[in-house]
């Protein structure tokens, strides 16, 4: 009852004009900038965080803001990850996988939309846990330490070994790849030069957003180009703006789950949208297998589950921020230090002292994620236009995009030149037949992987016990096991079934 109390508490605050004009103005800027690749939603809650302080507007009036602006641009990054095949930001990698695919086939819009309602549920299902499980879950939380991660991740990995099931060498590969690629730059504990060739560039490490769009975007560009030489380019079918009840029915418990998996990676500081989407996508993957399995090649349960999850996850990140004052992710991190530039000390605290803030703000996020449902469904027969647009023109436009984007970063000409690279390095693979999502997670996953391994070592010295010396390393050791050998023996089990009912049948 106390909940419900501080909850319509908070409702009073997000429900004033001005805080809902807010939610409004950061659910439809989020959306924008999400739909650009590159910007992403750091990006969008970085550059409006210093005119949200300057004009003046009340601690829970800018933090309402700038959380519209967080998920709207969680929502946004669908749109050009369907349609383009470039994902908005990290969080909308697999959206690709799948969502392409049926964009392909000239059902744009029915992506669109199933992707919209995805969102939704995603979103509102963690805002509901993190309204009941909130004090909870932070203290689950706040018991991760560097061996955990360090299971976590592996358990991460084991689910993209499912990605792309046909092709596990190539995966597997792709994954390696994307590894090499995180441990460029200075070591952080020893500061030598790896991998860097003499480049200042490199010392800081490979930007991820350079490699993101460099993979994708311009070796989509690329074969945009290829199919021009060949006289074999042909205008997409647009299709109709729709998704039936089946549609919803079909992935009903795909949202249920994903939306779970999201919520429970977000609340974990460091993890991300990125690797909710892969952990949910890996597990969906796993539960279709024999069963009409149709995944990267256009199957809605592979587009619900991620964008499910990554919304999902965009909720969970804001468990430990408010609770801990510890960032669940690079976007609440910032908004993290928007609560320290009003004075204002996030923790347990908070929501007794300061109720107005931290209600206020969940409250604000109920309104904005249903203002993004009625807000981007109507809009799905305007961007799906996009697909109309001739691709002689099209390519120009993806590419003033991209160059625009990751130039207003750093503004530094080397990441175009680096980008452009990737970008036929990514071509090269994807004309291998390789799927591109491994090599950019294997890049997060890689990051997060060495820096938690690095620290549960030093504190143990160099014994490789401490990676077990916990319950919840058990449980995560006894997940990754589930995920690898579980489906592997239920494949084996139907091929014997198979011929013994054919006997039968004889």
């Amino acid at each position: 009852m106390d909940v419900l109390s501080y909850l319509a508490t908070g409702f009073a605050v997000a429900l004033t004009p001005l805080n809902l004009g807010l939610v409004l103005l950061g659910c439809f800027l989020g959306t924008l900038i999400g739909s650009l690749p590159g910007i992403g939603p750091i990006n969008g809650v970085a550059i409006l965080l210093p005119l949200a302080y300057a004009i003046g507007l009340p601690p829970e009036s800018a933090l309402i803001l700038l959380a519209g602006v967080y998920y709207g641009a969680e929502y946004g990054g669908r749109i050009s990850s369907i349609l383009l095949n470039v994902p908005g930001d990290a969080g909308a990698i697999m959206t690709t996988l799948d969502g392409y695919p049926m964009a392909k086939r000239g059902e744009g819009g029915r992506a669109l939309a199933l992707s919209a309602v995805s969102s939704f549920v995603g979103s509102m299902i963690a805002l509901i846990l993190m309204v009941g499980l909130a004090p909870i879950l932070s203290q689950f939380a706040i018991r991760f330490g560097p061996s955990e991660y360090v299971m976590l991740m592996v358990f991460a990995f084991s689910c993209l070994a499912t990605m792309v099931g046909s092709r596990p060498v190539k995966t597997l590969i792709g994954a390696l790849i994307g590894l090499v690629l995180a441990t460029v730059g200075i070591d952080s504990g020893t500061g030598v030069l790896r991998f860097t060739m003499g480049i200042p560039n490199f010392f800081d490490g490979v930007d991820f957003l350079v490699v993101v769009i460099g993979i994708f975007a311009i070796s989509e560009v690329l074969v945009l180009l290829e199919q021009w030489v060949k006289n074999d380019l042909q205008l997409t079918p647009v299709g109709k703006s729709f998704i039936s009840v089946a549609d919803i029915m079909k992935v009903k418990w795909v949202l249920v789950r994903s939306s779970i998996i999201g919520f429970l990676i977000g609340v974990l500081p460091g993890t991300g949208a990125s690797i909710a989407s892969a952990v949910a996508y890996g597990t969906e993957k796993r539960f279709a297998e024999g069963n009409d399995d149709q995944f990267g090649n256009g199957d809605i349960r592979g587009l619900a589950a991620p964008e499910a999850s990554n919304n999902a996850s965009a909720a969970g990140a804001m468990v430990p921020m408010l609770t801990l004052g510890i960032p669940g992710s690079g976007t609440t991190a910032i908004l993290l230090g928007a609560l320290l530039m009003f004075n204002i000390t996030p923790g347990p605290l908070l929501f007794e002292q300061q109720p107005q803030i931290a209600w206020g703000l969940i409250a604000s996020m109920f309104i904005g994620n249903l203002a993004l449902l009625i807000m981007n469904l109507p809009m799905i027969g305007i961007f799906v236009r996009l697909l109309s647009i001739r691709q002689a023109y099209l390519v120009p436009v993806i590419v003033m995009l991209t160059f625009v984007g990751i130039y207003s970063i750093h503004g530094d000409t080397f990441d175009l030149f680096f980008m452009t690279i990737l970008g036929i390095f990514g071509f090269i693979l994807r004309k291998l037949h390789f799927s591109l999502a491994p090599v950019i997670l294997g890049l997060v996953l890689g990051e997060v992987l060495e820096e938690n391994l690095r620290r549960a070592l030093a504190m143990s010295g160099g014994e490789w016990s401490i990676l077990f010396d916990s319950p919840i390393s058990y449980v995560l050791l006894g997940a990754t096991a589930v995920v690898l050998v579980v489906p592997t023996l239920v494949s084996r089990w139907k091929k014997q079934r198979i011929p013994d009912n054919v006997a039968a049948t004889d």
